[in-house]
């Protein structure tokens, strides 16, 4: 991201926060967004309004603590959004276009292909950066994607592009 100038939205795991706190600061300062996505990983759709609550505090906390600053996204795990997220939520929430299935390939080429055989102005491409063959992929990806025309930018500045209010 940094050598295309480039960013994106990086959609934190609240649990995981602490073993990371550089990255966090560092996708911060280069003008990446940072959004939640729960605590634990857990499956919030329907869950309770105090599981959601917590699941969203303590991630919100943890990256502030680091950061400064709230998170103002949500994507909720395993894009599960029921009746009790959307009234408990607080913030708009985020799902995706293209799904990579990176997690269950983890492979480099496949990613790849997800992305570029598919890609057109305007998606959010779903990515997880624990996967090294993601890390491989995405060093192919994003130039590919500039040398198209495309530009990399945070859900907020793509929302802001399109004169899309995020609630």
């Amino acid at each position: 991201l940094e050598k295309y100038e480039s960013r994106a939205t990086f959609f934190e795991v609240g649990n995981r926060i602490n073993q990371y706190p550089d990255t966090v600061l560092r996708i911060s300062g280069m003008g990446c967004e940072i959004g939640n996505h729960s605590y634990d990983h857990a499956l919030l759709g329907n869950a309770s309004a105090s599981k959601i609550h917590s699941e969203i505090s303590r991630t919100d906390a943890r990256i502030k603590a680091i950061t400064g600053e709230k998170t103002q996204l949500l994507r909720p795990p395993y894009g599960s959004i029921g009746s009790s997220l959307r009234k408990n939520a607080g913030k708009p929430m985020i799902l995706w276009s293209i799904d990579t299935l990176d997690w269950k390939s983890r492979n480099a080429d496949t990613v790849y292909r997800a992305v570029i055989n598919q890609v057109k102005d305007g998606d959010i491409i779903l990515m997880h950066d624990i996967y090294s063959s993601t890390r491989t992929a995405v060093t192919r990806i994003i130039p590919e994607l500039k040398k198209r025309g495309y530009q990399l930018v945070t859900v907020s500045e793509l929302a802001q592009y399109r004169n899309v209010k995020l609630t």
